[in-house]
């Protein structure tokens, strides 16, 4: 199943797993348990965060795992309170610490925090980070047209990945326009709403899933995956980590990608990054 999963290429010359695992709201607890199943099952892309507070433990599971670092696909991302670009190197560093490794294979900006003014020293020091090989695809997260664009004037490196809030009632079409344009792909969190609304009950969901005798969740991460986003559904349950990563053995015809499409109400059910600082 692993050597089936879709591999994207990123302008850092680099490829990326189009499913992955994420690990946002697991106990540190729980995390190394949950990170070993998810790497059992099949998963060989695992996006934590260094706001998580569970890098250590996703770094256990990897060790554990017994599976070689080169073959696994790792994203962690920069804590908004160390934003300021004196402390930029501080906190990759201990980044790379808490994970137990020596590079990563993704560095993100979490969030742009535009009030305050950083992102673009921040990223000037994210691409020290891809000159030295210590990350060896860097991007960001949650970030708007505007910020994109500030990037783009003012520093020297393309962002890899905007990893952004996408799901079939907040679909980012005119985001996702900008950085097709542009060589940005766009890596879809709460791909499945949160379960922040009844997203398996639409119509167009069930009956895509009745047609493919599938769940409604593997309609819904497949139409990400025919979309062109990389996706990281998350689930503490190895039986439902399972089911999320089997995606590519049926395909939605054209009629139902449109009626998944036709969901789009332009609405978030997480934060706004033009208003987080």
């Amino acid at each position: 199943m692993t050597n089936s999963v879709p591999q994207i290429a990123l302008n850092s010359g680099r490829t990326i797993p189009q499913v992955g695992f994420g690990v946002f709201l697991v106990d540190p607890a729980d995390t190394q348990r949950v990170v070993e199943d998810a790497l059992a099952v099949g998963y060989r892309h695992i996006d934590t965060a260094t706001g998580y507070n569970n890098e250590t433990e996703v770094g256990a599971a990897i060790r554990a795992s017994g599976i070689p670092r080169e073959e696994i696909f790792l994203t962690t991302k920069l804590r908004n309170d160390h934003h300021k670009a004196r402390d930029v190197d501080g906190a990759f560093a201990r980044s790379l610490e808490m994970l137990g490794i020596d590079y990563l294979d993704l560095y993100l900006i979490h969030w742009p925090m535009p009030a305050n003014g950083f992102f673009v020293d921040t990223w000037r020091t994210f691409e020290t980070f891809f000159a030295d090989g210590r990350a060896r695809s860097i991007g960001v997260s949650n970030f708007l047209v505007p910020h994109l664009e500030t990037l783009l004037a003012e520093t020297d490196i393309v962002p890899a990945v905007n990893q952004v809030e996408l799901h079939p009632i907040f679909q980012q079409r005119e985001l996702r326009a900008f950085q097709a344009t542009h060589g940005i792909h766009t890596e879809a969190w709460g791909p499945l709403g949160q379960g922040k609304y009844d997203l398996f009950g639409m119509e167009p969901i069930q009956a895509a899933a009745k047609a493919h005798a599938v769940q409604p969740a593997q309609v819904v991460l497949r139409w990400h995956l025919q979309t062109g986003n990389i996706v990281i559904p998350k689930s503490n349950s190895r039986d439902r980590m399972a089911q999320n990563l089997d995606i590519l053995g049926f395909e939605l015809d054209a009629q139902e990608m449109a009626a998944i499409d036709a969901l789009d109400e332009n609405r978030r059910v997480g934060g706004d990054p033009a208003e987080i600082n």
